[in-house]
């Protein structure tokens, strides 16, 4: 279940506004909390996951902000 849900997150969030991303294993870990905690519910597509992330930027943890911050580059 977590890995589906881990997959379904980088599949949403490796893909931006202005640019196809794969993040690295150690991108994905730097966000995995923070989605659980935050998003667990979003459903994957369209840039949802990454929305729901960038909307609760304040509450991510430093790592993830910075994933987050490069992926809307």
């Amino acid at each position: 279940m977590i890995r589906i849900a881990l997959a379904a997150f980088v599949a949403v969030a490796a893909v931006s506004a202005a640019s196809a991303q794969e993040f690295s294993a150690e991108q994905r870990a730097a966000c995995k909390s923070d989605y659980d905690q935050f998003c667990k519910g979003t459903m994957p597509g369209g840039g949802r996951v990454l929305a729901c992330l960038s909307k609760n930027n304040d509450k991510l943890s430093a790592a993830c902000k910075k994933v987050v911050a490069d992926a809307k580059k």
